[in-house]
C-alpha cells in the first residue's frame, strides 16, 4: 500500500489522506482548510470511493467539489448533520453518493478491507477505520478523545487485538503540545456552567457548535440542576432531533424544561421552508404549544433561562427584550476568536459579544492530549507512526519511537 497526506502534515483541518494499491485508491477524509490562508487540496485523478471520519467541515466539506458520482461513506448520522450544516446556511442537500457503514462492521472497496471503529470525539457519529490490503494493515485514528461522555470506546480500541502492531498508525496530533487542565473532562465543563449560572442570576447564553453533543449535555445538566429552562434555537432543535438516532440522553424538546425559541434567528426557519420535502412535519413539532417559548414568556424573568442560539441573534434578542445585564458562556475552540481562523465579522461580533456580557470560557478538547496519545501508542505498538492533523509533528519524535515524518503531497510506501 501507499500513502498520501495532501494535507494535514502541518496544520489541523482540511484533512485527506490517499491510500492506494496498484489497483484501488481511497480517501481518507476530504476537508475544508480551518486556517484562512490555507487552500483546499484539489484532487484531480480518479478515486475508488472517500471514507469520512465525522461531520466536521475540516473532514468533509470538500467533497462538495468531486464528482458526484463517486461512493463517500460515512454514517448514518454523520450524513444527517452533514446535510444540516448545507441547508440552514441556505444551501442544498448533498448531491454526493451516498453509502451508510456502521461501527464495526467491515466492507470492502476494490482491494481494501475496511474496518470502521466508533471513536469518543466532540462530533457524534466520529470514526477511526483500519485499511487492510497487500497483507498490510493501516488505522488512521481520525480525531478521538479519550475523556469524553464515550470513553468507553478509547478503552475499547486499546484492547482490541485486531489493532495490535499495525504496520501504520496515522495519529492526530491535535493537542500534543496543548493541555486539558483546566477542563480535563465534559464534567468539569458541566461543573463550571452549574457554577456559573448559579452564581449570576441572569439571563445566560451559550455559544457552542450545535453538533458537540457533550457540550449540549453538559449545559442542559447544569440547567436541569439549577431549575433553569434550556432554549434552543431551530437550527439546534433539529441537530438533537438527529442525535437522538443514536443517544436517548440528548435532551428533546418535548422534555418539559426544554424549549424552542419562536424566532427567525440567522433565517433559520426560511432554510426549511425552501426544504419542507426534507424537514417534513418539523415546524409544526418544533412551534408546537407544549414545545415552543416566545420572548414575551422570556423578557417576564430571564434569569430563569439558559439560550444555546446563533451567536448572530444573541445582540438581537438582548435588544428586542430588553436585557442589560447577561452570562455568556462560550464552549468552543478559543481559535475562533482570531482572524486568522474566523471571519473579521464574526471575531468583531465575539468582540462585541464580549463587551456585552459577562464572559465565561467553559470547554474542554475533544480531541486526545498527550497522555492519551501515549496510552493509544503504547497498546497499539504500531511498527511506523506517522503523524497527521497536527501543527506539532516534528514534536512526535520526542515522545514516540518509530516516527515518520511526511510532508503533504509526500508519497510513502508501507514497509518499503
Amino acid at each position: 500500500m501507499k500513502i498520501i497526506i495532501h494535507k494535514g502534515t502541518n496544520e489541523i483541518g482540511g484533512s485527506c489522506v490517499e491510500v492506494s494499491t496498484d489497483n484501488s485508491t481511497i480517501l481518507i477524509d476530504y476537508g475544508t482548510p480551518l486556517r484562512k490562508d490555507s487552500l483546499p487540496v484539489k484532487i484531480n485523478k480518479p478515486v475508488d470511493a472517500i471514507l469520512i471520519s465525522h461531520p466536521h467541515q475540516d473532514h468533509y466539506g470538500e467533497i462538495l467539489n468531486f464528482e458526484t458520482e463517486t461512493p463517500v461513506y460515512c454514517g448514518a448520522l454523520s450524513l444527517e448533520l452533514m446535510n444540516a450544516a448545507k441547508l440552514f446556511s441556505k444551501g442544498a442537500p448533498l448531491a454526493n453518493f451516498f453509502n451508510i457503514f456502521k461501527a464495526w462492521e467491515s466492507f470492502e472497496i476494490g482491494d481494501f478491507r475496511i474496518t470502521p471503529y466508533l471513536v469518543d470525539h466532540s462530533s457524534p457519529d466520529a470514526y477511526a477505520f483500519l485499511i487492510e490490503a497487500d497483507d498490510k494493515k493501516i488505522f488512521y485514528s481520525g480525531d478521538f478523545q479519550a475523556t469524553g461522555r464515550k470513553s468507553k470506546l478509547f478503552d475499547k480500541m486499546l484492547s482490541d487485538v485486531n489493532l495490535k502492531e499495525v504496520d501504520v498508525l496515522l495519529m492526530e496530533g491535535t493537542m500534543l503540545e496543548g493541555s486539558n487542565d483546566k477542563f480535563p473532562d465534559e464534567q468539569s465543563v458541566e461543573d463550571k456552567i452549574f457554577k456559573t449560572i448559579t452564581e449570576k442570576n441572569q439571563a445566560t447564553f451559550m455559544v457552542s457548535s450545535a453538533q458537540n453533543v457533550d457540550s449540549i449535555i453538559a449545559a442542559y445538566n447544569a440547567c436541569k440542576k439549577a431549575g433553569k429552562i434550556f432554549v434552543v434555537d431551530i437550527y439546534t432543535a433539529w441537530i438533537l432531533k438527529k442525535m437522538r438516532m443514536v443517544n436517548n440522553h440528548v435532551p428533546s424538546m418535548s422534555w418539559h424544561d426544554v424549549k424552542v425559541i419562536k424566532s427567525n434567528g440567522h433565517g433559520y426557519v426560511e432554510s426549511i421552508n425552501k426544504n419542507l420535502g426534507y424537514f417534513t412535519g418539523f415546524l409544526a413539532e418544533a412551534f408546537h404549544e407544549d414545545n415552543v417559548i416566545d420572548t414575551t414568556r422570556i423578557r417576564k424573568k430571564p434569569s430563569a433561562y439558559f439560550l444555546k442560539v446563533s451567536p448572530w441573534y444573541i445582540k438581537k434578542f438582548m435588544k428586542s427584550i430588553n436585557i442589560k445585564d447577561a452570562t455568556l458562556i462560550y464552549s468552543q475552540w478559543l481559535g475562533y476568536l482570531k482572524e486568522e481562523y474566523s471571519k473579521a465579522s464574526t471575531v468583531k461580533l465575539y468582540e462585541s459579544l464580549k463587551n456585552r456580557c459577562d464572559f465565561v470560557y467553559a470547554h474542554t478538547s475533544g480531541d486526545a492530549d498527550l497522555e492519551a496519545l501515549q496510552l493509544f501508542i503504547s497498546a497499539l505498538k504500531p511498527t511506523t507512526l506517522i503523524p497527521v492533523h497536527t501543527e506539532y509533528k516534528e514534536d512526535f519524535k520526542e515522545h514516540f519511537d518509530n516516527v515518520v515524518v511526511l510532508e503533504d503531497g509526500e508519497l510513502y510506501e508501507v514497509n518499503s
